[in-house]
C-alpha cells in the first residue's frame, strides 16, 4: 500500500484519530517528507506548539515517529528534528488487533462463568457473590436484584472473536 493510499484509508484515520486525538490529528495526517521540527508543523498548521508535541510525542510512543536531536552550539539549545515512520501502520493495527481478540476472549470467559444479578431500577449489575452478599437485594435503593440472561451478550462477542480470528487468520 502506497503512503498516500495510506492515510486515505478510514481504519488508518480512525487509528491515528484515536491516537493523537481530534487537537493532534492535524499532525498525524499531514505528515511531511524528510525532517520537520515541531515549531515548523506548528507554523504550517497553524496549531499550538505544545498541542503539535503532545501528538509527535504519543507517534513517538507507538513507533509512528522518531527524531533527533541537534544542540545549537552558540545557545546549546536542543532541537528536535522528527520523522514520520507510517510504514508501521499496518502492523500496529494488526498488534492492536491481537490484544482486541485476547481482551474479548478473556471478557467471555468471565461472562461465560459467572452468574449476574440486575438491579433494574438502578440498572447495576452484580456477580452471583455480591448478590448473595446484600441478600439479592440492591445496596443503593432495596429493590429485589433478578437473575440476569448474558446470552445475547456472550452471543455478540463469540461473532466479533470469530470475524477478529478470521480477519488475522488465527485459530481456535
Amino acid at each position: 500500500m502506497a503512503f498516500e493510499e495510506l492515510l486515505e484509508d478510514p481504519v488508518i484515520q480512525k487509528y491515528l484519530h484515536e491516537l493523537v486525538g481530534p487537537k493532534g490529528m492535524p499532525v498525524a495526517a499531514a505528515p511531511p517528507d524528510g525532517e520537520v521540527t515541531d515549531e515548523e508543523l506548528a507554523e504550517e498548521l497553524g496549531l499550538e506548539l505544545n498541542d503539535v508535541r503532545r501528538a509527535l510525542f504519543i507517534l513517538y510512543e507507538n513507533d509512528l515517529a522518531s527524531y533527533r536531536r541537534l544542540r545549537d552550539e552558540d545557545s546549546g539549545w536542543l532541537t528536535y528534528l522528527w520523522t514520520f515512520e507510517y510504514e508501521n501502520i499496518p502492523e500496529k493495527l494488526e498488534e492492536e488487533m491481537h490484544r482486541l481478540l485476547d481482551a474479548l476472549e478473556e471478557r467471555e470467559e468471565y461472562e461465560v462463568n459467572n452468574e449476574f444479578y440486575l438491579c433494574e431500577t438502578c440498572a447495576i449489575r452484580f456477580e452471583f457473590g455480591e448478590a448473595m452478599e446484600f441478600g439479592f437485594e440492591c445496596p443503593d435503593c432495596g429493590s429485589q436484584l433478578e437473575a440476569m440472561e448474558n446470552t445475547a451478550l456472550v452471543d455478540a462477542m463469540e461473532r466479533r472473536i470469530e470475524r477478529l480470528r478470521d480477519e488475522l487468520n488465527v485459530g481456535v
